[in-house]
């Protein structure tokens, strides 16, 4: 075999073994991989509070924003006394953009981020319509818009459930009845606690 010849050979051996090593790392760096977090392209639930029951579902807009909504029924007691309690079932629907901002962080650590399970940031913007309420009173639940920034944990539990636990501010704005008397403007410091049902 010629001089030249060689050469060409170790060239050859030489591209072959710079392109396997290319490759290998082309395939280390995969948007799926252990370096990439973020949020379920979708997530829906079912879950309950202190006071209420709501269906939610969760829709990724970026890597670490949601889009989430949903629709329950929000609850009221008051008049608590031995054996007696005055409540109430109101329909409500909310909008909420969230930012799960440490899910990186937690996957980094090894941390499970499944079903969305991180910190956020959110500002979820309710209504509830008023006019048909499930009550033991005679009330008149007029039409409430409400906002709450709340900062929140998400966590799943197992496969399927979840929890919800938050605080922030609320505005609630109260719209008149037919009269025209009754609007309000309430803040007041909201707290978040859910459990649910993941599927």
């Amino acid at each position: 075999m010629t001089k030249s010849g060689s050469y060409i050979k170790k060239a050859c051996l030489l591209l072959l073994v710079c392109s396997f090593s290319v490759v290998s790392r082309g395939q280390a760096v995969k948007p799926d991989s252990i370096a990439v977090a973020r949020v379920e392209k979708s997530v829906f639930s079912v879950q309950t509070g202190f006071l209420g029951i709501w269906v939610n579902n969760e829709v990724r807009l970026s890597n670490s924003f949601v889009l989430r909504s949903e629709i329950g029924l929000a609850a009221g007691i008051w008049n608590v006394s031995l054996g007696k309690a005055d409540f109430l079932l109101a329909p409500q629907v909310t909008l909420e953009p969230r930012w799960y901002y440490n899910l990186r962080k937690r996957k980094s650590k090894s941390k499970n981020i499944a079903g969305n399970s991180g910190n956020f940031l959110g500002l979820q913007t309710g209504f509830l319509p008023g006019g048909w309420v499930i009550s033991n009173a005679d009330v008149n639940q007029r039409p409430v818009f409400s906002l709450f920034l709340v900062w929140g944990i998400q966590r799943q539990i197992g496969r399927h459930f979840n929890y919800d636990l938050g605080i922030g501010p609320v505005y609630a704005h109260v719209f008149p009845d037919r009269e025209g008397n009754g609007e309000s403007d309430n803040y007041n410091v909201g707290f978040l606690i859910r459990i649910g049902y993941r599927f």
